[in-house]
C-alpha cells in the first residue's frame, strides 16, 4: 500500500472544541480542554498515524479580537499555520450563531487555497439548527452558493461524544498527498515537555476555578530536577497581573492551590512516567502579557509584531 502523509489544522473562534476533536482523534489527552475561551496558546501539533499513513494534526489558539502582544501573537499562530498544511478543518460551534470572530476567521480562510472541512461541532445538541447561518456566510464572503464551493465540505459531527471522528480521519486521507511518515510511528505529539507540564497545571486551574479565574494567568516551569527516590521536583510559578489576584488562586487556608497541586500531579506523573514532587507558588507580574521576555520563557517566539 502506497502510503499517505500530511498535516491538517484546526482552526476557528476559541471555545469551539479544537483541542476536544484532536484529543478524540488521537484517543488520548495531549491538548489541554476547558470551557474557558484561550485555553490553547501554543500551536500543538497531535500526530495519527495508521496504515494507511500519518497525519499531523495542528490545534491553534481560537481566532479572537485582541489587541496586547500575546493576543497577536495567538491570532499570526492560529492563521499562519494555514499555510504550510494540506488541508484544514474550520471548526464552529453549532450551537451557536456566527458573530464577527467568525467572519474574520472565513475571510481568512477564503484566500488559503487548501481543502477546507467545516466541522459542525456538537451537532448532536443542535440538530442543525443554525448551520444555515454557517452556509450563509460563506455564501456572502465568496459570492457563490455552497453548491458550488468544490474544495468545500460541511461535515457534522460531535468532537465531546466521538460521533463521525472516524469518519473525518477517513476523509481526511483521502486529502492528503502521498508520501513518507514525518514522525516516527510511535510519537503522538512533538509538544515540548515542560510547556505540555505548565499546560496541565493551567488546565487544572481554568476545571477547578472557572469563572473566577483571572483572566490573565499562565504558568511557567521553573525548574525540574531529580530528587532522591527517583522522584522528580517540578517548580511551577503561576502569574496573575495584580496581588489581589493571588488571594483568588491561593484560596482560603490555600485550599485551590493544594487541590491544583494534587489534581495536576496525577497528570504529570503519567505525563513523565515517574513519580512527583509539585512545588507550586503564585505571584503577582503585572503586564505580562506585554513583556516579551516572560512570554518568550513560556515557549512564545516572536518575530515582528
Amino acid at each position: 500500500m502506497t502510503l499517505k502523509s500530511g498535516m491538517v489544522a484546526i482552526v476557528g473562534r476559541p471555545n469551539v472544541g479544537k483541542s476536544t476533536l484532536l484529543n478524540a482523534i488521537l484517543g488520548e489527552k495531549v491538548s489541554i480542554v476547558s470551557d474557558v475561551p484561550q485555553t490553547t496558546r501554543h500551536q500543538i501539533r497531535g500526530i495519527h498515524t495508521d496504515e494507511r499513513g500519518q497525519i499531523v494534526f495542528i490545534d491553534t489558539p481560537g481566532i479572537h479580537a485582541g489587541k496586547d502582544k500575546l493576543d497577536k501573537y495567538m491570532n499570526r499562530a492560529s492563521l499562519g499555520s494555514i499555510d504550510s498544511v494540506d488541508a484544514v478543518i474550520h471548526m464552529v460551534d453549532a450551537s451557536e450563531k456566527t458573530g464577527l470572530e467568525e467572519k474574520h476567521v472565513i475571510s481568512r480562510l477564503n484566500k488559503c487555497g487548501k481543502p477546507i472541512i467545516v466541522g459542525l461541532n456538537k451537532i448532536d445538541i443542535t440538530k442543525g439548527k443554525f448551520v444555515p447561518e454557517y452556509i450563509k456566510l460563506w455564501e456572502e464572503i465568496r459570492g457563490v452558493p455552497m453548491t458550488e464551493m468544490k474544495d468545500l465540505i460541511l461535515f457534522p459531527l460531535s468532537a465531546l461524544k466521538g460521533t463521525n471522528v472516524k469518519k473525518l480521519v477517513d476523509l481526511l486521507f483521502e486529502q492528503m498527498p502521498e508520501g513518507p511518515l514525518l514522525y516516527d510511528k510511535d510519537t503522538i505529539t512533538d509538544f515540548p515537555k515542560r510547556m505540555a507540564m505548565a499546560d496541565l497545571i493551567r488546565e487544572k486551574l481554568f476545571l477547578l476555578m472557572r469563572e473566577e479565574i483571572p483572566h490573565s494567568i499562565a504558568v511557567i516551569i521553573e525548574g525540574v530536577q531529580p530528587k532522591k527516590g527517583k522522584v522528580l521536583h517540578i517548580r511551577a510559578a503561576i502569574l496573575v497581573e495584580r496581588e489581589s489576584q493571588k488571594e483568588i488562586v491561593i484560596g482560603k487556608a490555600g485550599a485551590i492551590l493544594k487541590q491544583v497541586g494534587s489534581e495536576a500531579r496525577k497528570d504529570l506523573e503519567e505525563l513523565v512516567d515517574s513519580k512527583v514532587f509539585l512545588e507550586l507558588f503564585v505571584k503577582a507580574t503585572s503586564n505580562w502579557r506585554e513583556d516579551y521576555s516572560t512570554l518568550e520563557e513560556m515557549g512564545f517566539i516572536f518575530s515582528d509584531l
